[in-house]
């Protein structure tokens, strides 16, 4: 009952969901190739793939480790990567040029689904993080295609949502073939929610599998040289409410240190703009990567407002400060700044990362601060004491050093579980 009145539910919101994506496409100068494969209209693929669904950036980045091994595992196994946003598309354009195949993911109607699974075929689904989408659940499964959810996570909050459900959900997950969880916490909710216990793995995070390629590296360098000795941090993916702390935070760190640089980096490419001006009202002088403009001696804020080069402007900073975490967000990744070995801080919420932030800040790898008048001076103070900050960097390096692994044993589970060659059909549906 509750599925089909979710179905029913999705559908009466659909006109409108089409009508923003139709507005958006006029007003970037986009393709309407979105909104077509939103509605399962997607290219015909010739030969089944391992599906991999990463909703957005964040998701897409997780997910980068396990394709490449994956491509190198099987490249006789044709692999599709799906998103729910366009940045999340376009950072998987970024991370695995022609490598793989490349849509967005079908709105979860049965039709929109129906339509999707005829034209791909999947012989996996591989589903980065928490995403229980019931009508892409129930299609996959249907075909007698196993549904992997790889580096689970579930907030308690997440997990106190699903229950409300009750039977319902537990009918959806125990669709699932394997849970690949990041931490027992995490394996632990999954089973009050309704997965089944010996489907369940405790595998470790991929993430702490981050990989810092030598190109990335020697482009930090070339950043790093731009801002010559002056003390540099970085905002990374901050959100709206938050820019505005960390310029006063900035503000606090340069009556200490006059000539130290922030870059900072939103989350969102919509928001670079706003956030441009927002600079320039405050009084600090700027310069944007997108404009090619050098970091020179006077720009007190550099602008990261280009996809795709976060792990770049990680290497050029001193101290790293992750977003989200300020305000009532979550938090986003702070195992990118810390496989650098540079001291991370974070504000107090980090639900989203909890299991993470708890290892980093037992190992003494992690600064917490409540505020941007703390924020401020957490970095001054690394900034003045080179040595903290390198017992800071070394922790958290050694943190992520010690956690390394869960990549190998997803993708041995994931290719242990592939479905064998053919046999997934469908036919057409309503939306």
């Amino acid at each position: 009952m509750l599925h089909t009145v979710y179905s029913l539910c999705y559908r009466l919101l659909l006109p409108f969901a089409l009508a923003y994506l139709w507005w958006s496409t006029r007003r970037n100068g986009a393709s309407s190739e979105g909104w077509q494969q939103r509605l399962g209209w997607v290219p015909a693929l010739s030969e089944p793939v391992i599906w991999v669904h990463a909703v957005s950036v964040g998701e897409t980045i997780a997910a980068a480790p396990l394709v490449k091994a994956l491509l190198a595992r099987r490249p006789d196994v044709p692999i599709l990567v799906t998103a729910m946003t366009a940045t999340g598309a376009a950072q998987a354009r970024t991370l695995f040029g022609d490598q793989v195949h490349y849509a967005y993911a079908p709105f979860d109607t049965p039709g929109s689904v129906r339509r999707f699974l005829r034209r791909v075929r999947p012989r996996a689904l591989v589903i980065m993080e928490t995403e229980i989408w019931p009508n892409m659940i129930t299609g996959v499964s249907g075909r007698q295609c196993p549904i992997f959810l790889i580096n689970g996570r579930l907030s308690a909050k997440s997990a106190r949502g699903y229950q409300r459900f009750g039977e319902w959900t537990r009918g959806l997950v125990r669709r699932i073939d394997w849970i690949a969880a990041q931490a027992d916490e995490d394996a632990g909710r999954f089973r009050e929610i309704g997965a089944r216990g010996e489907v369940i793995s405790v595998t470790g995070s991929v993430k702490f599998d981050v990989n810092i390629t030598d190109a990335v590296r020697e482009q930090s360098q070339e950043l790093r040289e731009e801002f010559q000795d002056r003390p540099v941090w970085i905002a990374a993916s901050t959100h709206e409410g938050e820019d505005e702390q960390l310029l006063e935070a900035h503000a606090r760190v340069r009556e200490a240190f006059a000539d130290a640089v922030l870059i900072i980096v939103p989350r969102h490419p919509q928001r670079f703009d706003s956030v441009a001006n927002m600079i320039s009202q405050r009084g600090f002088s700027l310069a944007r990567r997108s404009a090619g403009e050098p970091p020179a001696a006077g720009a007190q804020v550099y602008l990261g407002d280009t996809m795709g080069e976060l792990m770049v402007m990680f290497g050029a900073a001193d101290v790293a400060f992750v977003g989200g975490s300020l305000i009532e967000r979550g938090g986003h990744n702070p195992l990118e700044p810390a496989a650098w070995g540079m001291p991370v801080i974070t504000g107090p919420h980090v639900f989203n990362f909890e299991t993470v932030y708890r290892q980093l800040e037992e190992h003494h790898g992690l600064v917490r601060v409540s505020d941007s008048a703390g924020l401020g001076e957490a970095v001054a103070r690394l900034f003045s004491d080179p040595d903290e900050a390198s017992r800071l960097g070394t922790a958290a390096l050694e943190t992520v050093e010690a956690n390394r692994g869960a990549l190998n044993q997803v993708v041995e589970g994931v290719l242990a579980r592939l479905a064998p060659e053919g046999g997934n059909t469908a036919a057409g549906g309503q939306a």
